[in-house]
């Protein structure tokens, strides 16, 4: 188990959070977006390396979370789908010319990860992990 690895996950994921905040305040919804995705798939790597699972590709990080943390009851299902509909939102975000997403878009994913990234940083904290003393 590697605490201080998922720690530095965690904290990278709310730094991509603060991101994507930043943006859709901005008004560059595509790319908040985009943070927020990455919010969920750093925080979603954090909670698998707890667990002594590496893994590199956004494919790998879906099912490996699902199989691991989702079907085993650690991690309400919800965030399973959370976590998908993330991605197909950045890749249309990122990939999609056409697309061009509203600031309803962008609020509701910024949310959702915030959602994400609490119910993760509540799994760290009953595995163990401490945050220690935080500021807003």
């Amino acid at each position: 188990m590697s605490v201080k690895e998922a720690k530095s996950g965690f904290i990278r994921a709310q730094k991509s959070l603060k991101s994507a905040d930043a943006l859709l305040s901005h008004g560059f919804y595509e790319d908040a977006i985009s943070r927020a995705y990455y919010a969920i798939l750093h925080s979603a790597k954090a909670s698998l390396t707890l667990i002594d699972i590496n893994v590199e590709s956004h494919r790998g990080v879906r099912r490996l979370f699902g199989q691991h943390l989702i079907k085993t009851g650690k991690i309400a299902d919800k965030y399973a789908r959370i976590l998908s509909a993330e991605q197909d939102e950045r890749l249309k975000a990122d990939y999609d010319a056409l697309y061009f997403a509203d600031e309803e878009d962008a609020r509701e994913c910024v949310s959702d990860a915030g959602e994400f990234l609490a119910a993760i940083k509540n799994y760290l904290r009953e595995q163990g992990v401490d945050f220690g003393i935080e500021q807003k």
